[in-house]
């Protein structure tokens, strides 16, 4: 059945409501959109004068697909070179969605999208449509066929879950930008003792190469163990040039509402590098190398201005 004008007008005024709850799903914007596309084509093929809430049909037709990406992703992901990370987003990217709420811009924080990965499928469902989109029970089981009561006890042991992980609390934007740019000049002193003071002594780093870009197969724990891997990895020389394919240029922003390090060469993201920051120093570093992963974060660096950037390297 072909689509009317108003069908299409419909579809499109939901669709970035869609695309929000389908990256939060899926971690992922590229498979975000295929998830929205793919909706689309049901949405085109169905008789829509039968449907009576459209908002209601669209959300339950996304969410499903999505959960069946998510358990083909797992096998994916078994098989998948060195560490998975999510597809970060920076600023100002429609995908992010709205952002009201703490506990909506915490639902797509780099850190707990990390932590929605320890979900399965149907915890990580609930726990999007309520925290991020503030569904009611009610509806949250009849988009995944469940009883209100399962679908409340599935958010409980979804929230202990990404409660375990996120155990401290977050700094704010200003302090966080502080603590960037010391960890910046400790990372171009060359000496681990100005990185270690600067960490959590239980931090890690995780990167991201896809088996694209050279990426350690493994976190690194530890305040001394991140340390060492921190000063190696912004040592200045023609290997890491030659790697980067240029002079890399570090940029301040955000990504995921939270604190990032955005890493450009000639205008193209290299990296994205999210940090946690923490009251007791940062926790976390988690670098996004692979540029399977970065193509929309480079289409959005290119459409927003971003100032000069804190240090060029190589």
């Amino acid at each position: 059945m072909a689509a009317t004008v108003t069908d299409v007008d419909r579809f499109e005024a939901a669709r970035p409501r869609l695309a929000a709850i389908a990256y939060r799903l899926l971690g992922s914007a590229s498979e975000a959109e295929d998830a929205v596309q793919d909706t689309y084509l049901r949405w085109q093929a169905a008789d829509t004068a039968r449907i009576e809430v459209p908002e209601a049909w669209l959300t339950k037709v996304l969410t499903n697909l999505c959960l069946n990406q998510l358990t083909s992703a797992r096998a994916r992901r078994e098989t998948y070179v060195g560490q998975w990370l999510p597809e970060p987003l920076l600023a100002g990217d429609p995908m992010l969605g709205p952002a009201d709420t703490a506990e909506r811009r915490e639902s797509v924080s780099y850190a707990v999208l990390v932590l929605l990965e320890r979900l399965a499928p149907a915890e990580r469902a609930v726990y999007v449509l309520r925290e991020a989109f503030d569904y009611p029970h009610r509806e949250i089981a009849r988009i995944l066929d469940l009883t209100e009561a399962a679908s409340q006890q599935i958010l409980h042991r979804a929230r202990k879950h990404v409660a375990q992980g996120r155990a401290r609390t977050e700094v704010d934007e200003a302090a966080a930008r502080r603590i960037i740019e010391e960890f910046l000049a400790a990372a171009a002193s060359g000496r681990t003792e100005p990185l270690v003071r600067l960490l959590t002594e239980d931090a890690v780093a995780v990167g991201d190469g896809g088996g694209k870009v050279p990426a350690a197969a493994r976190a690194f724990e530890g305040a001394v163990a991140v340390a060492k891997f921190m000063r190696g990895l912004f040592k200045q020389g023609p290997a890491q040039r030659a790697l980067a394919g240029g002079s890399v240029e570090l940029y301040a922003t955000t990504a995921n509402g939270g604190p990032a390090l955005v890493a450009t060469v000639d205008g193209r993201v290299f990296g994205v590098m999210c940090l946690e920051i923490t009251t007791e120093g940062i926790a976390a570093f988690r670098n996004q190398v692979n540029p399977d992963k970065l193509e929309r974060a480079t289409r959005q660096w290119a459409a927003t201005a971003h100032g000069e950037p804190l240090a060029r390297l190589f």
